[in-house]
């Protein structure tokens, strides 16, 4: 085998990188566009370094007879060698040199480019997603001679003199015939400036206009924005009228300027991305950048200028990195400090918010210890006593020492809605209070702050309003010697399908019924399966949500009888089967319905069966 060797150089298909570009690395064929303005916007940065008193400008220029578009800016410009350096060659860029300190000893400036947007050298590139072929002409401001520059989509680029007077350059696009609209629609082209440089501190016109294109400025970005201000501003840029604004402006550990918001826009909880607008040195980065705030602040809006994050190579989104992460740290934390200083500085805001968003609040919180502590606070619950916060409720359910020798507190709930007053009803002139935890997640979030107390040493115990319950017969309806009833009389009345008990009580009711929501669900549930009308995706969510019990497993509804009363007295005095005992099962059955218990068909046979015999006890049977 010969020994030999060649150096060869790194060979690049420039049609091939243009299509990457526009398949992979860019989202928008108008991408070119705000490339092209990045790097004027940068040209006229570096000349104001030099020349504080200079302002600049950019001015965009579309011809449809030529089929051309034009950016033009009155920047520093480049040198001839400077434009055979760095024009011609994918990934370096002078902006990009500049921040990493390699740029040449001319050009470095006295900061590493902290007012620069531009990084990866790839912008120019670009513009042949929409162009056939690009000419640039350039003249660097202290240098006698300007460049003409013109490249097409194969390898080759002529340069060549050119004649400019002023320091400046000037990016022509002579655009893909299936592109031209770039070239004649107006609207379409200031839409996109608007888009990505409406905030650029550098004035664009379009076509000559001597109204800007951009609106340079926002209340958001100044150090001491008023709030009105503010929020309007906000309103206007985004479509709607804020719930709340969260100014923010900070330094340290990161540079973060600008205002969230709370949206009025009711998004599903966990199904939607909490995002912002965010810029960099005033150029759009995205509109919609996630990950910065907390998952469950979906309600979140705003616009953040972040200038120690990092870009994507696309422009499009910003670099997880540990600045990023340290940026949604802060902003974590701002979040909540707005909040908590809105608990004692204007509650009625805070509370609008509340109510507004109550199931994204209550939901996150059950993840989230320092939302639960914000909630606990002003998060409020109806209860037999009225609407009361989590603190107002814990502080008011101190257990009864007559019945309770292990908890500090009992917390009494009810969880069914159509039990309300009724719970009401046993409440009233008790001390203690019973939360009418409805909504599933809020049973799940009181549960949970419970859970939080005891971690704390607080011995709190939490009980379902029902006979059932510990000290809840003694305490709170003051039964005396609750018992079930015996196996005789459970099996007569077990067509209504609940667990039926015995008891003393002052109460002139004969009977009191108590539902159990989980069972009234099995009963529901198991209906449509017997009836084999369940969707499958539906018969799935079931089963995650019950498991596999039968309804004979589930907690019954409970139905207590008074021994003090005289009919009850009675008819247990009795056997079953006598018309006296179809009359109480036929109470039985009211006081589940009037409750709203769920009865089904074979209940209502026996209903109608007691009736007639009952009918034909008092009045004979028909001849």
């Amino acid at each position: 085998m010969s020994d030999w060797s060649r150096r060869i150089p790194f060979k690049v298909d420039i049609a091939g990188i243009i299509e990457i570009m526009g398949a992979s690395l860019y989202s928008r064929m108008d991408t070119p566009i705000r490339e092209l303005i990045q790097n004027a916007h940068d040209a006229i940065a570096r000349r104001r370094r030099a020349d504080l008193s200079f302002q600049g400008c950019i001015n965009v220029r579309q011809n449809a007879q030529a089929n051309t578009l034009e950016f033009e800016d009155d920047g520093v410009g480049l040198t001839p060698d400077e434009a055979d350096a760095y024009l011609g060659t994918l990934g370096i860029g002078m902006t990009g040199l500049i921040k990493r300190g390699g740029a040449p000893e001319a050009v470095q400036p006295a900061r590493a480019g902290g007012d620069l947007i531009g990084m990866f050298g790839i912008g120019l590139f670009s513009g042949f997603m929409l162009a056939d072929k690009i000419v640039v002409v350039s003249r660097q401001t202290d240098h006698p001679e300007a460049v003409r520059w013109e490249a097409g989509a194969g390898t080759d680029i002529l340069m060549t003199a050119a004649d400019r007077e002023d320091s400046g350059t000037s990016v022509t696009l002579h655009l893909k015939e299936e592109l031209s609209v770039f070239a004649r629609d107006a609207e379409l082209l200031e839409s996109v400036i608007r888009e990505y440089a409406d905030f650029l501190t550098v004035p664009i016109y379009l076509n000559e206009n001597k109204q800007r294109a951009n609106v340079m400025t926002a209340s958001w970005f100044e150090a001491t924005a008023d709030t009105e201000a503010l929020e309007l501003e906000l309103a206007s840029c985004f479509d709607e009228s804020p719930l709340d604004v969260i100014p923010i402006r900070m330094e340290t550990p990161v540079s973060i300027a600008g205002a969230l918001y709370i949206s009025p826009q009711r998004v599903p909880g966990f199904s939607d991305t909490s995002t912002v607008m965010v810029t960099v040195r005033r150029m759009v980065i995205s509109r919609r950048i996630q990950d910065l705030l907390p998952r469950w602040a979906t309600f979140l809006r705003g616009v953040l200028e972040l200038n120690d994050c990092a870009p994507t190579a696309s422009r499009e989104d910003l670099v997880r990195d540990d600045r990023f992460r340290i940026v949604s740290d802060c902003l974590h934390d701002r979040l909540f400090t707005h909040l908590e200083e809105l608990v004692d500085s204007d509650r009625e805001r805070l509370n609008a918010t509340l109510t507004w968003h109550r199931y994204t609040f209550a939901g996150a919180a059950l993840e989230d210890r320092r939302l639960r502590n914000l909630l606990r606070r002003v998060y409020t619950l109806s209860t037999s006593a009225g609407r009361l916060t989590f603190d107002e409720i814990l502080e008011q359910s101190a257990a009864d020492p007559l019945f309770e020798t292990d908890a500090d507190r009992v917390v009494w709930y009810n969880s069914d809605r159509r039990q309300e007053r009724w719970v009401n009803q046993l409440f009233d002139g008790h001390d203690v209070p019973c939360v009418h935890a409805v909504r599933s997640f809020e049973e799940t979030l009181l549960a949970q702050i419970v859970a939080d107390d005891n971690e704390a040493g607080i011995a709190t115990d939490l009980r379902i309003a029902s006979p059932g319950s510990q000290s809840f017969a003694e305490g709170v309806l003051g039964l005396r010697d609750l018992e079930d009833v015996d196996e005789t009389w459970q099996g007569f009345l077990e067509s209504t399908g609940a667990r039926i008990l015995t008891a003393s009580f002052q109460s002139r009711q004969p009977v009191m019924a108590f539902l159990n929501e989980r069972y009234e669900l099995f009963r529901a549930f198991d209906d449509l399966r017997k009836e084999g009308s369940i969707p499958s995706g539906f018969q799935r969510l079931i089963d995650n949500h019950l498991g596999d019990s039968d309804v004979e497993d589930a907690v019954r509804n409970e139905v207590v009888l008074n021994r003090n009363h005289p009919l009850i007295n009675r008819v247990m005095s009795q056997r079953t089967g006598t018309p006296l005992s179809s009359v109480l099962r036929l109470l039985v059955l009211n006081a589940l319905n009037s409750a709203g218990a769920s009865v089904d068909q074979s209940a209502r046979n026996q209903q109608m069966d007691d009736l007639d015999w009952i009918a034909e006890a008092l009045w004979g049977r028909d001849s």
